[in-house]
């Protein structure tokens, strides 16, 4: 395979890789306010230890602690059929968008072969509230003008992908824990499965069915063309239900979830952990001089420019 295809298949994939990872940590759920169900007072969520709650209401609390914890310690395990099996780790921060770092790791698949060609068994991810950054190879920094950092702008993402890459822009600025929660409110197919144990922790879980082009439909904020054009896409890609299970500890805070669908290239299994809640989430951008924008690459390969 000629090194050009080479390198644009690994700027494809990072991308995918990193959304994949923060997705796994989130999900993509509805927008900010599109969940649904009864809300809990302000003293109903101290009564839920001796009250006993519906399984929307006790999720709308979950979803308010959640959100309002503003960070937490993740690690998920992402796998998509034969194409793509992958872990996340590190923290993230949700006050204003995502942040944080992590680091994901290529543990199988056609994408792990792809990115072992140029040295990136791992790779480390920065997020920042309008782009992230992706820590490439030594290897593919000599074929790259020497720059280590590829800047991945969501603005440019939104161009480059089209209907698909605004509907993902959007979920990258919204694919917090709560997200999960809401994906079971805004399904209204929410059950408590029972009380168990995870990372040494009491849990109740909750399960439930999500139709992925009602969701769409009801969360995005795309206009009626191109929410069409991300439905059909979504049924080439085999996207149609997916399951959701969430469990959630006595302080109402979200410690595990995994989703499973089927698609197009085989059954994807998202599962995350959360802990550490509100611990301090830093993250700077790379040195500009150690930079090179997502765009700009893909611009160079083609033989264009760039446009502003």
């Amino acid at each position: 395979m000629k090194s050009t295809s080479v390198r644009r298949m690994t700027l494809s994939t990072a991308v995918a890789a990193a959304l994949a990872a923060v997705a796994a940590c989130g999900s993509p759920g509805p927008a900010a306010g599109g969940s649904s169900g009864e809300g809990l007072s302000g003293g109903d969520a101290g009564e839920r230890q001796t009250t006993r709650v519906s399984p929307v209401a006790a999720l709308r609390s979950a979803e308010k602690s959640t959100a309002g914890a503003e960070s937490a310690r993740v690690r998920s395990t992402t796998t998509v059929g034969s194409v793509m099996s992958m872990t996340a780790e590190g923290s993230l921060g949700w006050a204003d968008g995502i942040t944080g770092t992590l680091t994901l790791t290529y543990t199988g698949g056609t994408a792990a072969d792809t990115m072992r060609r140029l040295g990136l068994a791992s790779m480390q991810a920065r997020y920042l509230p309008d782009a992230y950054y992706a820590r490439m190879s030594d290897a593919f920094a000599e074929q790259a003008g020497g720059k280590h950092w590829i800047k991945y702008a969501y603005d440019d993402l939104a161009d480059l992908r089209g209907s698909s890459g605004v509907y993902l822009k959007d979920q990258m600025r919204n694919s917090t824990p709560e997200q999960s929660v809401k994906l079971l409110l805004a399904s209204g197919d929410v059950r408590k499965v029972g009380e168990e144990k995870v990372s040494g922790q009491n849990t109740a879980h909750y399960a439930g069915t999500v139709e992925v082009a009602d969701l769409v439909t009801r969360g995005s904020r795309l206009d009626a063309s191109r929410l069409a054009d991300l439905k059909k896409q979504l049924d080439q890609a085999g996207i149609t239900t997916e399951t959701v299970d969430i469990w959630v500890n006595d302080r109402d805070l979200l410690v595990k979830k995994v989703e499973k669908g089927d698609t197009a290239n085989g059954t994807m299994t998202s599962t995350a952990y959360y802990s550490d809640y509100g611990v301090r989430v830093s993250v700077e951008e790379p040195p500009a001089a150690d930079t090179e924008d997502f765009k700009a690459l893909i611009a160079q390969q083609s033989g264009s420019r760039p446009t502003s």
